[in-house]
């Protein structure tokens, strides 16, 4: 039974981010009727940002030859390190149980909410595979970052949660999902440019469910 971890991070309640993480959900539960769908939204319940009992479970893990993610709660050793422990272990349980991680996510000055990077930290930790996981992220940017535009440079919400997940989750297989130009919807400067966000959000949504029927 495959295993779908749902996460969405924009501060809006309708937003399209959302909307394209939606769609890729809705057709992967469609295709998998029987498998276990996982829902959690960032923005509306906050993950913590990591504190200094962290931190030591994370040097405690830096201490071993390899680390397994499953043992991390017996390196508690004080009763903060173990308060530490109780905010990680629902976190990283959720995700080790995932076949496929679907992150629904905006760009805020070019780069990634701070809901989602708090999520990031509380789950990883040194040396630690995903192995075969796949991950989906669908994206809505205010301009373009597409090849080739004169922006494409400043994209660090794709560029950095790739690397991400290749460097700390050693794993290669994360797929982008990206609605241009979204702010063309609000801004005047950017209403000459709006054909072209359509059309970007329309094929966004198309892709993001045909993709769900590859996994």
């Amino acid at each position: 039974m495959s295993t779908l971890l749902h996460l969405d991070a924009s501060a809006r309640r309708r937003s399209i981010s959302r909307e394209l993480s939606a769609a890729f959900a809705g057709a992967w539960r469609a295709r998998n009727p029987d498998g276990d769908y996982r829902y959690r939204d960032l923005a509306a319940d906050p993950v913590p940002f990591i504190g200094e009992a962290w931190t030591e479970l994370c040097d405690a893990v830096l201490a071993l030859p390899s680390t397994d993610p499953e043992r991390l709660g017996e390196l508690a050793r004080t009763p903060e390190q173990a308060a530490a422990w109780e905010i990680v272990r629902p976190l990283l349980a959720e995700l080790l149980a995932a076949d496929v991680i679907l992150i629904g996510t905006p760009m805020y000055n070019y780069s990634i909410p701070a809901s989602l990077k708090a999520w990031l930290d509380q789950v990883t930790f040194p040396r630690m595979s995903l192995g075969e996981r796949r991950f989906v992220v669908t994206t809505a940017r205010g301009g373009t970052y597409a090849p080739g535009a004169p922006k494409a440079a400043y994209d660090y919400q794709e560029r950095f949660m790739r690397d991400f997940f290749a460097g700390h989750f050693a794993v290669s297989d994360t797929v982008f999902v990206h609605a241009e130009l979204a702010n063309s919807r609000q801004d005047p400067a950017l209403a000459h440019r709006r054909a072209e966000h359509d059309a970007s959000y329309t094929l966004a949504l198309a892709t993001a469910r045909d993709l769900a029927e590859e996994y």
